[in-house]
């Protein structure tokens, strides 16, 4: 498995030679400067390329090529995003990159409600708070039929905890939700949030699933013309958001995603944090079924907490995730298939002096994946000795 760490490029906290320091061998960029339904120029592509390969690494995954919201909402003209999206896959495969990760979450990218949760050890993560999210959903965006689905209980504490929320809580909450993490594609107000809410009024799951469906079918051409194989990430959280769809959360919607087209360009990325968010999914079970349009993995661990909807960011070798089964199921998979399959240290705690770095990015702090990582490569050693 080849050891590859999230770059956001250059105006990044961490610097190419202090990932290359971390272990890394291989980058994992995009050009987040254009904007979603851009065309990437071969010539932007090859200037970041050689950047990174000058630092001693490789560019070995796109994350991401962002999904313009007309082609998931099948809005009049989607496909001329899907062409410029396609030409993007032609240009990346003429510069010699061949994995492109990419999402099809509805308006929201993968979402939490603190950034910097306080851990007892003194350590802080990104987490997910069912009750702050119901708080947002039902007292502040204030969605028409929200409070149908959220759960009662959690629904009675999130309306004792609005009582109490000061201005600059309620602010805060706001943008953690709406403002973009990294990696989303948009920022948002309030009231765009909303309009952007509208245009899935009529957009189920199933209607969502033929336009993904769609989408494929159009673009796969280009993946297979170029050589790129194209890994779709999983839901974060893998359920429904604010009446949104959600259709990449289960071993279910695996299944049908594969079944779309049986051209290997049409895979997946695994996220063990995603997808380990649901106790019903099978970890190690769904990446065997798929192993063969698997071509990127974020492992990172998730902790389920007792509401069974909340969850937090654990060690990489901690929380839900059976990390030695993931890695000795990939490690199989790669002997398999005769690839070396990337895989990064998703996330991470703010550990030591990660909070002093000017401009880090939330859940991508230097030391805290610099130790992930580390445990990764521990883990990946011992196995490969004993397969």
């Amino acid at each position: 498995m080849k050891q590859t760490w999230r770059w956001f490029g250059p105006n990044d906290a961490i610097s190419l030679a202090e990932i290359r320091q971390a272990g890394a061998e291989g980058i994992v960029s995009a050009l987040h400067h254009l904007p979603n339904g851009t065309i990437w120029p071969e010539n932007e592509i090859r200037d970041l390329k050689t950047n990174i390969e000058q630092a001693g690494l490789d560019w070995d995954v796109v994350e991401s090529i962002p999904v313009h919201e007309d082609i998931k909402t099948a809005a009049p003209g989607w496909e001329r995003y899907a062409d410029a999206w396609a030409q993007s896959v032609r240009n990346l495969g003429a510069c010699g990159i061949r994995t492109v990760c990419y999402n099809f979450m509805p308006v929201l990218d993968w979402t939490r409600t603190n950034l910097s949760y306080p851990l007892p050890s003194g350590a802080r993560c990104l987490r997910f708070d069912a009750v702050d999210f119901a708080l947002f959903d039902i007292h502040v965006l204030a969605r028409g039929g929200a409070v149908n689905e959220h759960p009662p209980e959690i629904v009675a504490l999130a309306a004792e905890r609005a009582e109490t929320l000061s201005a600059s809580d309620r602010q805060a909450l706001t943008d953690t939700i709406l403002a973009g993490l990294p990696g989303a594609e948009e920022t948002y107000t309030l009231d765009q949030f909303r309009d952007h809410l509208a245009r899935y009024r009529d957009i189920d799951a199933d209607h969502l699933r033929q336009n993904l469906a769609a989408f494929l079918r159009h673009v796969l051409p280009a993946a297979e013309e170029a050589g790129v194989v194209l890994a779709i990430h999983p839901d974060d959280p893998p359920r429904p958001l604010f009446g949104l769809p959600r259709i990449v959360s289960t071993a279910q919607d695996m299944r049908f995603i594969a079944d779309i087209s049986d051209s290997p360009c049409n895979g997946f990325t695994f996220c063990t944090g995603s997808y380990g968010v649901r106790a019903d999914n099978d970890l190690a079970a769904m990446l065997r079924a798929h192993g063969e349009r698997v071509h990127f993995l974020h492992l990172r661990a998730t902790r389920r907490e007792a509401d069974g909807l909340s969850f937090h960011e654990a060690d990489h070798l901690d929380g839900d995730v059976d990390m030695v089964e993931i890695v000795r199921a990939a490690l199989e998979i790669q002997r398999s298939r005769g690839v070396i399959l990337p895989f990064r240290p998703d996330h991470g705690h703010q550990l030591l002096d990660d909070h002093r770095r000017p401009g880090g990015a939330p859940g991508y702090p230097a030391i805290g994946r610099l130790r992930g990582l580390a445990e990764l490569r521990g883990v990946m050693h011992a196995v490969e000795r004993f397969l």
